[in-house]
């Protein structure tokens, strides 16, 4: 048994099927090359990941565990056996940069319990790309992941994160399920003040990409299909 300890790689990936090496340093390359011990959200989604960025790779020599919202927690500190056994251990999420709104984070807690070194990789993670492109604040911002499906309680929370930007100069981030994406604008657009400002950043870093800033009565002379396309909403007030 080798006495050193594998470290644990958070592996970036694509944010749709832009090429892996038109967004991704070399580094992720090469972590790629030489892991084969991996953590993932979905098996399909990673095997087509792996292959894209080695293609000569072995596919029948990879070992994976699956970190998901199914995942028992009790399941995760054995994940990273390999490491206690000389091995790196690479986690990859189905989209951008792992442990960032992704399960992954729960497997970098127990590496630091278990005093495994962790390696972030850079990688393009959305909601940075989209805070770097609103022109917002970008010293104080959060992301709230998803709002509330309900229309009554999203207008509730949509008006609480306008307030808390207002209070706190905080640029206020969340998503919504691809398909409500246009719903989700126009509960925007009827219950934000008319000078409260909104970026919609979609398709980051793909042909498709669109990002724009308007106030909310600006966007309301806009017309733009969100449908199936993954989003992040940013308001500034």
């Amino acid at each position: 048994m080798n006495s050193q300890k594998g470290n644990l790689y958070l592996i970036p990936c694509t944010l749709g099927d832009t090429p892996p090496l038109e967004v991704l340093p070399l580094l992720v390359k090469k972590a790629v090359e030489h892991i084969d011990h991996y953590i993932v959200e979905n098996e399909k989604n990673a095997r087509r990941f792996i292959k894209s960025v080695v293609p000569r790779k072995s596919q029948p020599d990879l070992q994976l565990s699956f970190i998901n919202k199914f995942t028992d927690t009790s399941d995760i500190p054995s994940m990273l056996a390999p490491c206690h056994e000389g091995f790196d251990v690479g986690v990859i999420s189905d989209a951008g940069c792992p442990g960032i709104a992704d399960p992954g984070a729960a497997v970098v807690s127990e590496a630091h319990l278990q005093n495994i070194k962790v390696v972030p990789l850079v990688g393009p993670s959305s909601i940075l790309l989209a805070m770097m492109a609103s022109g917002f604040n970008g010293q104080n911002f959060a992301f709230n992941g998803y709002l509330p499906i309900d229309k009554r309680e999203r207008r509730v929370e949509i008006k609480r994160l306008e307030h808390l930007s207002a209070d706190n100069d905080q640029s206020q981030l969340f998503i919504e399920t691809p398909y409500r994406n246009n719903q989700m604008l126009e509960s925007l657009l009827s219950t934000l003040q008319e000078h409260t400002k909104l970026c919609v950043a979609c398709d980051i870093t793909l042909p498709t990409e669109y990002i724009k800033t308007f106030t909310a009565g600006e966007w309301k002379k806009i017309k733009v299909d969100l449908n199936k396309r993954p989003t992040l909403f940013i308001i500034q007030k």
